[in-house]
């Protein structure tokens, strides 16, 4: 028999897993089951016998990689890939760019209404994407647009933002305005943990408030940076909210204009759960193995920098 004091001692010691219990147990069931699920289904196919009427004319048969092969070689696929790219080349940059000035300008001492100000700048994040969607994409049409309507009035062209290459340009706005204040706010907070001795001594030795912000706070909020550019080339992978909300807008924008819009097509338009799920376990690598990649540089530089 175990004494008292063992069994105390055991359960002082099982209390740490009795609570990770329950968030473990969603965990294996909405998230890790539905993963693996996807990925035994990537390799799977439906084999037809015949004309494929009557039972077990149908029958689901294991087909290694050709899913893969079939997603690598689709060239809506791959055409998915490369509008993503160019519209992460805008999105990302333009909105970390963003964030950092405005948690600068929030970060400074003459800045007024500073409370109110943070609120607005992070209150588009809160709408929700495909709400945001179509706010503005009611400010993009030309025939309901009051922009459209000012700029007739005063006899200025009228740009389509929503035809050819403004529409790269539509979609990223729509990203930027949305995602902007979550990072102004990761980078603001890191600006508000500074000692105040830093900038004390910075204003003793003669610096400005620009030589100060670009010395000094910058460097120190690098892990900050590193962290909302890890999150923004996650969603930009992943944009599916922006253009799908769009799509009845204009003819520019096809249902396979993202992967994610392909893996949708194929899914549920055309009933092809096998190559979906090649392709949704395609995209989530790529996602991976950039996000590895860039972090791993990232920790190589700090280690450099730490190093005497």
């Amino acid at each position: 028999m175990t004494s008292p004091t063992s069994r105390r001692a055991y359960g002082v010691k099982g209390a740490p897993y009795a609570f990770l219990l329950p968030a473990t147990v969603l965990f294996a069931l909405f998230f890790a089951l539905p993963i693996g699920y996807a990925v035994w289904l990537s390799f799977r196919k439906v084999h037809v016998s015949g004309l494929g009427l009557g039972a077990g004319a149908r029958s689901e048969v294991w087909a290694g990689l050709e899913n893969y092969r079939d997603a690598l070689t689709d060239s809506e696929f791959s055409a998915g890939a490369l509008r993503v790219l160019g519209y992460g080349c805008i999105v990302v940059p333009v909105m970390l760019g963003l964030a950092l000035l405005f948690a600068l300008m929030l970060d400074s001492e003459r800045v007024r209404l500073a409370p109110f100000t943070r609120l607005a700048i992070f209150l588009p994040y809160a709408v929700p994407g495909v709400v945001a969607a179509l706010l503005w994409g009611f400010l993009y049409l030309p025939d309901v647009s009051p922009f459209s309507y000012l700029l007739d009035k005063f006899h200025l062209p009228q740009p389509n933002l929503l035809d050819g290459g403004p529409l790269y340009l539509a979609l990223s706005n729509i990203a930027v305005w949305g995602g902007t204040g979550f990072n102004m706010i990761v980078i603001y907070t890191s600006l508000r943990s500074i000692p105040v001795e830093v900038y004390e001594a910075a204003k003793l030795d003669g610096a400005t408030p620009l030589q100060t912000a670009l010395r000094i706070k910058i460097p120190m909020v690098a892990p900050s940076l590193v962290l909302t550019f890890f999150f923004s080339i996650i969603a930009t992978l992943q944009v599916f909210n922006e253009p799908m909300t769009l799509k009845p807008l204009t003819n520019s924008v096809s249902t396979t204009w993202s992967p994610l819009m392909k893996v949708y097509v194929d899914a549920f338009a055309k009933g092809d759960i096998y190559s979906a799920s090649a392709e949704a376990t395609l995209i989530a690598l790529v996602t991976l193995a950039l996000s590895f990649g860039f972090l791993r540089a990232a920790n190589r530089r700090n280690k450099q920098e730490a190093a005497p």
